[in-house]
């Protein structure tokens, strides 16, 4: 399992697992956890990097509708890849 490693607003290192990720109307969206042995909570985050720069920058789905919309079709490819 891939892992990311990202560093928060106040300086802090958070480790994410990335169990899917998919790209939805030219935007690449992750879903992760915080652990790969675990029951733990996912999380979607989403890529608002530009071209120029240098490492990608994600930010977590707050929206409601986007995190449903996005959320569902998560659960579309896991059980897709489970089958």
């Amino acid at each position: 399992m891939k892992s990311l490693e990202f560093t928060s607003d106040d300086g802090e290192i958070l480790v994410f697992f990335v169990l899917e990720e998919t790209k939805i109307n030219g935007v690449h969206y992750l879903l992760v956890t915080e652990s790969q042995d675990e029951e733990t909570d996912c999380y979607i985050l989403k890529d608002l990097s530009n071209e120029e720069d240098k490492e990608a920058v994600y930010e977590f789905v707050e929206n409601d509708e986007e995190l449903d919309s996005i959320g569902k079709i998560f659960e579309e490819l896991l059980e897709d890849s489970f089958d």
